[in-house]
């Protein structure tokens, strides 16, 4: 399938998009770095080239107040026009067309960050910031709006496409607009009419400024997924009126950040809101842009074909893979690095004031550190280990020009990846697999699969370098009864070594213990107890999807006891103590979740034998190791060797 449908113009006022896929607004953090500019440049050339209609950047604070962070771009000031001159020439010299969103956080901004008390159109704090915000006057509300305004004329002159204003995802727009978060009673609150109003003005301030020639999309919520909020029949009633406010595409996000419904996590099915855009397709003339889990193109092709939405939007997408609209316009949907919407590079760093990047694809926000030169010194490579690191390590150093050999005494590739895969909802993992295995059969390495490498191995004989990538060993606490026959680790689970009863513990609450004790109630257990010593529980998974794991478990009712002792485990079950009070947790079976533990062994035989060896992933460093670490230690040392 070449998905012709996406590669089909479209033309909005002067700007003519070459394919009906835009790359949707993402905050990555570069433009705060040294060189950040050309950073970010070069971030945004590479996917330029590759057949996207329309780039949004991250957000642009029209004002000081709206600001996202200390690293998020600005429209502000004059001197804004040339900053970003280089940013837009260099997506233009590529054949790219870019917008910029203007952009204003209301009440989730960070008074740290901004130096003052966040706004907002009424006093009401964000259950996401400690910060209560301070509610606009009149006189702001109508400078705000001239803001707007102002940095859409500035993005014009800066040689930006066009311009997208936001107002989904619960960001200051979406607050005026909803109930839950305007409580006004002058001419910007109380009745629907009154509560758009804002977003209208500004529309009509933005179209008055740029002129009739130039694009203005405006990016609205389709669904806040929050409580007393607009209801479906005024999102509608909005769409039509920001169509006669002058705006010439509408883009369809969904949900609030504070929602406490899954938005774009791997749990939240492919194409699950799609139908919020094309209800709202219905209502309105103008091109409609369905957005949220659209990872495949061959899905977004369908979509266009139907003809009930317009364009397609894919952001996180482009950080897997910035050539996937040039591999589906060739029908190389095999060779797609798909984003598993795992969160772990991209939100989670952001929100941590990191840089964002992507977990399969480290190279995501680097353009212009890791880059990929071929060698001038071809070698014989050995990879010990096919697990993320491993697979990484080796598809690099064939990419490069090595004659690269990867070996792994299981059956199949992935290593850890193969349990992640089976935990309900994370099934996107398996194309994260298929990735790797078609790329090694394309750069031609040699893959032994069901080989446990010895000291004499030819295999070993013949490298010149090995590069060490045999994972990791589960910790086995030191727990009186802990080798009992009743006791067994997540790794024996997951291998089918060991046979669960119908009550099972799981000694652990990290993110291992979490996904095995999701993974067994689907398999039919019918009670299952988390214990740990910490109160904590799901540590280590990051912010944007924690909390949806914790949701998950209550839903599933698994228990969770933190802040115990471990005292025996016996055949009844584990025997703890809280608060200086002994209880026994029953169970058939006691399962090892608890830390893991870096396996090297072969290093010290492999080297004995004058070889050079490059430890990396867990069997360097188990302690906070997960795919995103493994990954990017792969393909660091795939382009060192």
């Amino acid at each position: 399938m070449a998905c012709d449908a996406l590669f089909q113009p479209l033309t909005i006022r002067n700007l003519t998009l070459k394919s009906r896929v835009m790359m949707g607004s993402m905050h990555v953090g570069l433009e705060g770095l040294e060189n950040g500019i050309e950073k970010l440049t070069e971030f945004y050339k590479l996917r330029a080239r590759h057949h996207v209609g329309l780039i949004v950047t991250g957000g642009a604070a029209v004002n000081r107040e709206g600001s996202g962070g200390l690293d998020f771009m600005m429209i502000d000031h004059e001197d804004d026009i040339e900053r970003w001159k280089p940013l837009t020439a260099g997506v233009h010299e590529e054949g790219g067309r870019i917008a910029l969103q203007l952009f204003h956080a209301g009440r989730y901004a960070y008074k740290m960050m901004i130096g003052q008390d966040p706004v907002a159109p009424s006093a009401i704090q964000a259950p996401i910031n400690p910060d209560p915000p301070v509610a606009l006057s009149d006189a702001d509300v109508e400078r705000t709006i001239n803001d707007f305004a102002q940095g859409a004329r500035r993005a014009k002159a800066a040689g930006f496409d066009a311009v997208e204003i936001m107002g989904s995802e619960g960001y200051l727009i979406n607050q005026f607009t909803s109930p839950a978060t305007n409580k006004r009673t002058d001419r910007w609150g109380g009745s629907f009419e009154n509560r758009i109003a804002f977003s209208l003005k500004i529309t009509e301030a933005v179209r008055e400024q740029v002129g009739e020639d130039f694009p203005v999309i405006f990016r609205m919520s389709g669904l806040d997924l929050v409580d007393n909020s607009t209801t479906e029949e005024e999102t509608l009633a909005w769409a039509k009126a920001i169509e006669k406010a002058g705006a010439d595409v509408l883009n369809i996000g969904i949900g609030w950040h504070e929602s406490r419904v899954p938005t774009i996590s791997m749990k939240v099915p492919r194409l699950q809101f799609v139908p919020v855009a094309e209800k709202i397709k219905e209502a309105v003339s103008i091109p409609v842009v369905a957005s949220n889990r659209i990872n495949d193109p061959r899905d977004g092709a369908k979509l266009l074909e139907k003809g009930t939405v317009d364009l397609i939007s894919m952001a996180r997408p482009f950080l897997a893979d910035p050539k996937i609209l040039t591999k589906a316009r060739e029908g190389r949907h095999d060779e797609v690095n798909t984003c598993i919407a795992c969160n772990q590079a991209c939100l989670d760093h952001v929100f941590e004031g990191k840089t964002a990047t992507c977990l399969v694809n480290p190279e995501a926000g680097r353009e212009t550190e890791l880059i990929l030169k071929p060698t001038s010194n071809q070698k014989n490579i050995l990879v010990v280990g096919a697990g993320p690191a491993g697979l990484e390590a080796a598809r690099v150093a064939a990419e490069r020009g090595h004659s690269v050999t990867l070996v792994d005494e299981k059956e199949e590739i992935g290593g850890q990846l193969n349990y992640s895969k089976r935990i309900p909802g994370k099934k996107e993992f398996y194309e994260t697999l298929r990735y790797f295995d078609v790329q090694l059969r394309l750069l031609g390495v040699n893959v032994v699969l069901g080989h446990r490498l010895t000291d004499q191995d030819s295999l070993l004989q013949k490298a010149d370098e090995v590069i060490l990538a045999t994972g990791i060993t589960p910790r086995i606490p030191e727990i009186p009864g802990v080798d009992r026959e009743n006791v067994a680790s997540y790794r024996d689970v997951f291998d089918g070594k060991a046979t669960v009863g119908k009550t099972a513990v799981i000694i652990g609450g990290g993110g291992i213990a979490c996904d095995l004790a999701l993974y067994l109630k689907k398999k039919g257990v019918e009670s299952i107890t988390l214990l740990q010593r910490g109160k904590t529980f799901a540590r280590g998974i990051g912010k944007t999807t924690r909390w949806t794991t914790l949701m998950e478990l209550k839903q599933n009712k698994v228990q969770m006891i933190g802040g115990l002792e471990y005292k025996e485990i016996n055949e009844n079950g584990v025997v703890i103590s809280t608060g200086g009070n002994e209880q026994t947790v029953p169970a058939v079976s006691v399962l090892l979740a608890s830390g893991q533990l870096v396996n090297n062994t072969l290093a010290e035989t492999i080297e004995s034998q004058g070889k050079t060896v490059h430890i990396i992933g867990g069997a360097k460093h188990a302690l906070g190791l997960d795919a995103k670490k493994a990954i990017y230690d792969g393909t660091l040392v795939g382009r060192a060797i």
